[in-house]
């Protein structure tokens, strides 16, 4: 079945409105608890007077020129080592680390909301309480060579495997999403803290978030290109005194710990995503706690049932242990951060991979610097897509379970081309099952030239050893130029051009063919090697 991109119907419509209710209930609930009247904020003279909707586009227009920054921040604003670049332009500060808060660092964001409510009756309040609203909308769209639409009943076709623009030649809403958080203060050391973060996202982007068992049948059963998601909830507990300089222990649904990429728009140095990170694991629902030993080393476990699954799921979720370590320089500029994530023997179940990880980041001067990042990752006991394709009746519980007892059947076991994704084509057609592996590597090289301005080149290699991914047992390398710019601190603009190429089959714009049993290999009839999309976001950000 393929699906156009289309609106949302109102129930869920009504569920977006419904939640975004609820999650801005909750966080007007501290006023309830302050003095009436505490007054509006420090600096907020000729605003405070104004209406609610006046005060906002008064805000709003002077965010809009604020100039960024190049300078580095004041050593007294953070416990730690120099913040390696400016946020904006870039999308972080402090060197990427899952699981946690950057500890010893400000993590407090607010936009033009938070200061239209700071500059109100309750603004000081507000402020004191750290708990903020804020988001951002996000349309995009994109050119490709590939003219196919997306089949969502495979979950190949139009700009697959590229994420996340997957329909090509479209414009769509990706991303509307709507933070409340309180974020534990972590440059003091004097006493423990809390934080919180709940966040809702609706668009297209949800395919890419969803947990298995918690609201994604809109994608599984329904095949909706809309969607909403709320992909985090969790609670910061912040410990400055338990070890060395601090820890902080996270629990509830989060993203997964290691990655430079970031499924939220703002938190991503680009519009799409690298091939590496568009198959590794997306959000865990678990425990992670994170140690500072020093300004230098950071430690981190973590558990959880297993990657984007319901924790309660009884068939497919597993306990899940995992173990990082981060090691940075005396002046920030060399940081290395290591995985083992997501380790329980990677039997075959929903996304169950095992991984190896590593990223580097290396800052070479104030202008330019570089992102790296290999992962090797891994299941057991996958099912052979080649195994009965020579028309035996084998019995065996994996092919019985997923495929019958006769003939071939190459898509996903899951709905619509999610979880596994996919079968493994195996060196034989002789086994039931086999081990399924892929490794990736990405680099990411940054130029900053001003305050609103960054350039983007992204280099990667990416391996389906047995096209258990992205359904074909292929390399593929993926090439990016991207620019950045902010207007203001509030709108960023992301063009981007992108070149992927397959070197084994035609894996590109939804191929057809067959798999032949004797050589173990796909032999497509349709399709290309490689693909072009020229693609580009706006971040409105409130």
């Amino acid at each position: 079945m393929t699906r156009e991109l289309a609106a949302p119907g109102r129930s869920l419509a009504r569920s977006i409105a419904l939640g975004s209710a609820l999650m801005v209930g909750m966080a007007f609930a501290p006023v309830a608890s302050w003095a009436a009247d505490s007054g509006p904020a420090d600096g907020c003279e000729g605003k405070s007077n104004l209406s609610f909707g006046d005060r906002f586009l008064s805000v709003y227009s002077d965010h809009l020129k604020v100039e960024p920054t190049m300078d580095p921040p004041d050593p007294k604003t953070y416990n730690g080592v120099p913040p390696a670049v400016n946020n904006p332009p870039y999308p972080y500060s402090t060197w990427n680390m899952g699981g946690t808060p950057a500890i010893g660092y400000e993590n407090m964001y607010y936009g033009a909301l938070m200061d239209t409510i700071y500059c109100g009756p309750d603004g000081k309040a507000w402020k004191d309480s750290r708990v903020t609203v804020y988001g951002w909308l996000q349309p995009g769209a994109n050119w490709s060579s590939s003219h196919t639409r997306f089949n969502f009943t495979s979950g190949t076709g139009g700009n697959f495997p590229a994420a996340y623009s997957y329909e090509p030649n479209t414009i769509q809403m990706d991303q509307i999403a709507l933070y409340l958080e309180r974020t534990p203060d972590m440059v003091q050391t004097d006493h423990w803290d809390y934080g919180y973060r709940f966040t809702g996202l609706w668009g297209t982007d949800y395919k890419y978030t969803y947990t298995n068992g918690i609201l994604s049948n809109q994608y599984t059963k329904n095949a909706q290109p809309y969607g909403f998601d709320p992909v985090m909830m969790y609670f910061d507990f912040w410990f400055p005194k338990l070890i060395g300089d601090g820890v902080n222990i996270r629990a509830g649904r989060y993203i997964s710990v290691p990655d430079i990429e970031a499924q939220l728009a703002p938190n991503n140095l680009t519009y799409s995503h690298s091939l590496l990170y568009s198959f590794d694991p997306y959000t865990y629902t678990g425990v992670t706690a994170s140690a500072k030993l020093n300004k230098n080393v950071t430690v981190q476990l973590n558990a959880n049932m297993g990657s984007d699954i319901n924790p309660g799921d009884r068939i497919d979720g597993r306990p899940t242990f995992g173990a990082c370590l981060n090691l940075v320089t005396n002046d920030g500029k060399i940081d290395s951060y290591s995985c083992l994530n997501q380790m329980n023997g990677g039997n075959f179940a929903y996304n169950n991979i095992n991984q190896y990880v590593t990223t580097l980041y290396l800052k070479f001067n104030e202008k330019w610097h570089m992102d790296t990042e290999f992962w090797y990752m891994w299941q057991t006991n996958v099912p052979n897509a080649l195994f009965g394709t020579l028309g035996q009746n084998t019995g065996n519980a994996y092919w019985d379970k997923f495929y019958g007892a006769n003939g071939l059947f190459s898509t996903s076991p899951f709905p619509n081309g999610q979880g596994a994704p996919f079968a493994a084509i195996c060196n034989n057609s002789s086994v039931a099952t086999c081990r399924a592996s892929e490794y990736a590597l990405v680099n990411y090289v940054e130029y900053q030239w001003t305050g609103r301005d960054f350039i983007s080149i992204r280099n990667e290699l990416f391996n389906d050893q047995q096209g258990q991914r992205t359904g074909f047992k292929t390399r593929y390398s993926e090439h990016m130029i991207g620019w950045t710019h902010w207007i203001g601190d509030t709108i960023t603009i992301r063009p981007e051009l992108r070149y992927e190429h397959a070197y084994d089959y035609n894996a590109f714009d939804n191929p057809t063919g067959y798999v032949d049993p004797t050589s173990a290999s796909f032999n497509p009839t349709t399709g290309h090697r490689s693909q072009l999309m020229l693609a580009a976001d706006m971040i409105i950000h409130f």
